[in-house]
């Protein structure tokens, strides 16, 4: 008699296209390793906490040393801003004193003035000069690339060589006007009040342009070819592909380098320093040297943290709201459709 209820013979299953042994094997195999479209590997990562990445422990040395050498030292700073200090003796608490003598002294608030007014001047001279330089210097012909080893140069020098340099090459009694014998060279260009501080731009704006060319450089280069092509078949020019293609795909490069520059001309020191140490006067005295000289020659540390706590602020805003206007904290891709 034959069992309504009899197991299907494996001819049968041979018959339908599916191998038992291989189901199992495959079932087996998929639960014991919890694939992504296994429910129940989805659900063994949620009990156990699985993830995929890097562990958060790897970020451990690097936030060590950022807090050791720049958050430590910035709380102390801070902190000492409220001390009356001669950097001997021992700090006595004075409260918001040294905040009210740095805001009512008139040599700080001329310092102020100037490093804002050498911001903007050098941003304006650096940033048309980069920009143009680094697209120059994307080009692969070979007269271009002997121009980038010029242009890089200057970043092979320390700020102590290029002052000491400029100081004798600016220096009126031996130095360009003897060499080619013109007049106009001959002025007190690091002596006269009314031509120190423009001087001073235009030494700094020489050392750090080829930097931000390089940036450029590097921008550019990564543009993709078929863009340029779609545009000249359009009729473009090379003006015409410089304001419709090279700008907009620059956006990124633009606000970072603009950031460097904005925020590093709160820190230029050491240049200013060999070239005038703030004079002629007080006419080169921007807020980073004024900082050192109220702190190492005055010896007012309270103000000079003050000065310091100043020009960190002032930094993190003007990086903070370039970052906010121009949208690169959403960094999205500009090379869709490319």
């Amino acid at each position: 008699m034959t069992s309504a209820q009899s197991p299907t013979h494996p001819s049968a299953a041979g018959a339908a296209g599916v191998d038992p042994s291989r189901e199992d094997a495959a079932g087996s195999r998929d639960g014991s390793r919890g694939g992504v479209d296994s429910p129940r590997g989805a659900g063994d990562r949620a009990r156990t906490g699985y993830r995929t990445g890097p562990s958060n422990w790897l970020l451990l040395p690097a936030l060590s040393f950022f807090g050791i050498f720049a958050l430590l030292p910035l709380a102390g700073v801070v902190v000492l801003s409220f001390f009356a200090w001669d950097g001997l003796g021992t700090p006595q608490f004075a409260g918001l004193s040294a905040w009210f003598t740095v805001f009512q002294d008139p040599v700080t608030l001329n310092a102020m003035k100037l490093t804002f007014l050498l911001t903007a001047l050098s941003y304006v001279v650096q940033f048309p000069l980069s920009l143009l330089l680094g697209t120059f210097m994307a080009g692969h012909q070979r007269y271009r690339e002997a121009f980038s080893v010029l242009y890089f140069l200057p970043l092979l020098f320390s700020a102590a060589a290029i002052g000491i340099t400029f100081g004798a090459l600016l220096d009126p009694n031996f130095g360009l006007s003897r060499a080619f014998g013109l007049d106009w060279l001959g002025q007190d260009w690091l002596g006269s009040p009314n031509l120190a501080f423009y001087t001073v731009i235009m030494v700094i704006s020489w050392s750090f342009v080829p930097f931000h060319s390089l940036l450029y450089q590097a921008g550019v280069r990564q543009i993709p070819a078929s863009m340029y092509e779609a545009a000249t078949l359009d009729g473009a020019g090379r003006v015409r592909q410089f304001f419709n293609v090279t700008l907009p795909q620059l956006k990124y490069t633009i606000v970072t380098s603009s950031t460097l520059m904005l925020v590093g001309s709160l820190t230029y020191f050491d240049l200013v320093f060999i070239l005038t140490q703030g004079g002629p006067g007080n006419a080169t005295r921007i807020l980073p040297l004024d900082m050192y000289l109220t702190g190492f020659r005055s010896y007012q540390m309270g103000p000079a943290s003050v000065i310091a706590v100043i020009l960190v602020v002032v930094g993190l805003l003007l990086s903070l709201t370039l970052n906010r206007i121009s949208g690169a904290d959403r960094m999205e891709s500009q090379m869709e459709g490319a």
